[in-house]
Formats: structure tokens, sequence, C-alpha cells
């Protein structure tokens, strides 16, 4: 029944997002449909909360917001085709929560191009980080800093033999280089490297190396569906490997993909424990949610939340009907901004955002625990 409810309230939300009335133009290009989908639902779900939420006390400045979705299918040249079309069509005043590396890199041209900032883009990549691209706005950590935490947490638990499974493209490079990283401060190397295609995946070989190498943990870099079957075929070898992935599978729907594969496996997280209503920015989205019949949040649902407010004070900040540059200049005076117990800033020199990183594991009741 839960399911239901949550799907049911999914898909009002999706087509209430401001959709009436609506003066301020929000674009989005995502995999809606495709392997990330479950997360990319959750994360959608979560920003139109908060969105429907602003809407409904007036909007910001009078003007109601309205999220302009296209669906990508995780595919980095439909999303700058999409891109293109946001900007030039439709004239959003920004692009927000797109969601992956590779998409999102495709996108990036167009940013300078038009002058349009893009906020919160779901990836951790730290090209996105390093050097400061003055049109785009993180709302999270780096995928390397998440790739040496988990290599920490291993290293602390007295595990050592480590393998690496990387989806072969731009996204996984990058967390490559921060589980090497981790793994050189803590003077291990890997047990092996493997990588897969992202869009036709084969783990027949991978998962017997994982079985026969021994390994103790297995770093799975990748996204959605891709890598529940990537640990399945490790599991269905014989491996009792300790999993890991990364936020980008924070969400029910790649636990659910996960079937009887999910205990025990460990989620980098990038914002505050979900479940915990001492944080007031998990509390506020709990009841915003329960108004829609949800009775919880999850990480991905949070992330969209998060990026939403973050969107709105950027809004805010622009004034009376913003454009893409008062927008961009709005973002940049965001110091030090409380947005519920965690903290955002950004200035010129700086659109990291924030630097939070935490692990959950998939208890056996299959939700996250921290």
């Amino acid at each position: 029944m839960l399911r239901i409810a949550f799907r049911a309230a999914l898909a009002a939300a999706l087509c209430m997002a401001g959709t009436t009335f609506a003066q301020i133009l929000i674009g989005q290009t995502a995999g809606f449909t495709g392997t990330v989908a479950a997360g990319v639902n959750e994360t959608s779900f979560g920003a139109a909360l908060y969105i429907d939420h602003v809407n409904a006390n007036g909007g910001v400045g009078g003007e109601k917001i309205e999220v302009v979705k296209m669906d990508d299918k995780f595919d980095p040249k439909l999303a700058a085709a999409n891109a293109r079309k946001l900007i030039t069509e439709r004239n959003v005043v920004a692009l927000f929560l797109t969601r992956g590396t590779p998409t999102t890199q495709a996108i990036v041209p167009l940013l300078a191009e038009f002058k349009v900032p893009l906020v919160a883009p779901s990836t951790g990549a730290m090209m996105f980080h390093t050097p400061v691209n003055p049109w785009l706005y993180n709302v999270r950590a780096t995928y390397q800093r998440e790739a040496e935490r988990a290599v920490q947490h291993l290293q602390q638990t007295g595990v050592e033999r480590i393998g690496l499974v990387q989806q072969n493209d731009s996204f996984g490079a990058d967390l490559l280089e921060g589980a090497k990283r981790g793994l050189a401060a803590a003077k291990l190397n890997p047990v092996f490297v493997e990588k897969y295609d992202r869009a036709k995946w084969d783990f027949s070989q991978i998962g017997p190396l994982a079985a026969r190498s021994g390994v103790q943990a297995v770093l799975f870099m990748g996204s959605g569906q891709a890598v529940a079957d990537g640990m399945a075929a490790i599991r269905a070898a014989g491996s009792g490997a300790q999993m890991i992935t990364f936020s980008n599978n924070a969400s029910e729907g790649f636990i659910k993909s996960l079937g009887a594969n999910a205990r025990g496996v460990i989620v980098t997280q990038v914002l505050p424990y979900e479940r915990s209503l001492s944080a007031p920015i998990v509390k506020e989205a709990r009841d915003l949610a329960s108004a829609k019949g949800i009775d919880h949040v999850s990480p991905a649902m949070l992330e969209g939340f998060v990026a939403a407010k973050v969107l709105v004070a950027g809004l805010k900040k622009a004034g009376a009907t913003p454009t893409r540059a008062k927008l961009q200049q709005g973002l940049d005076s965001l110091s030090k901004l409380d947005i519920g117990g965690v903290e955002v800033s950004f200035s010129p020199t700086d659109h990291s955002g924030m630097d939070f990183v935490d692990l959950s594991i998939i208890d056996v009741s299959g939700r996250f625990m921290r």
C-alpha cells in the first residue's frame, strides 16, 4: 500500500510542480526513463515537494515556479539537445537537477554560450568543482571525497583486499581517482580494477574474478541497474565480499533493484540521515511528504528537496522578475545559508556548496541505516 501511495503522490507531484499560472520557468533534463530512472524520479519528487510548497504560499515575489521536464534517457547527446531546447525555445531562467556526469558534461558548453545557470546537478564529479565554472552551482560533495571516505572506512574495519569496478566513462574515472587516492593514503593497492560498458554491461567475467581473487570488499562505481546486476553476478559466483557503492544510487528504487542482495550493501551519502528528525531539513521534508500521503523520505528525495531550497533561495536573491544574470548574482551571494541544519555557501570563486559525506548500510528490512 505504501508503494502504491508513493507512486500516486509521485505522479501528482511531477505533474503539479508549479504547472498552474507559472511565471518562472526552470528547465530539467534527466533520465526519467532508463537505467537511472528510479533515482531521478525520487530526486525530482523531493524537489517538487518544496517547489509545490513555495508555489502554494505565493511563489517567489508573487511569481510561481514551473519546472519544465524533459527525458534524456541518461543519454548525453539527448541531454544536450534537450538542454538547448529548454534554453532557446522555452527560455528557462536556469537548468536544474540534471542527472549524471556524462550527461551534465554534454550540457556544460551551453551554459557559457547562453549565459544560463545550472543549479544542483546530481553528480559529484570533480570537473564540475575545479576549476570553478561561473554558471554551474553544486549542492553536494564530490565523488572523489565519497570514494576516499569509503576506503577510509574499510581500512578502519581491517579490510585490505579491495577490488574496484568502474563504469567506463567520465563518472567512473572520477570515482576511481578518489578511490586510488584513498588506497594510497592507506598504503594499499587494489586487488583488481575492472571496467564495464555503461550501456551494454556484461559481468560474466567480473563475477568469477571477484570470487577467485578473495577480495574482502568491492567498490562498485556505477549507476542504477548495472550496479545491481554486477553485484548479483559477484554473489552468484560465490563471493561474500562487502559491497560498497555511492550516493548516486541512494534511492529506494536502487534497493528494490538489488532484490535479495540488498542487505549489507554500503552506500555513501551526501546529506544528513533522512530518518533523523533532529535535522530540521529532514523534518521539513518529512512534514511536506506527509501532507501528500508519504510517511518517509529517501536520500534521493532529500537531495532533490535540498536542491530546490537552494534554487529558491537564489531566485529570492535575484529580486523581482529574475533573469539568468540576476540569478547568477543571487546564487553567488549565498554565504553560509542555513537550509535546516545544513549550510550551503557560494561565492564567485567557490561553487562547491557543501562537503558533507557519510556512510549508510542497507538493513534487513531494505532501508538505509547509519
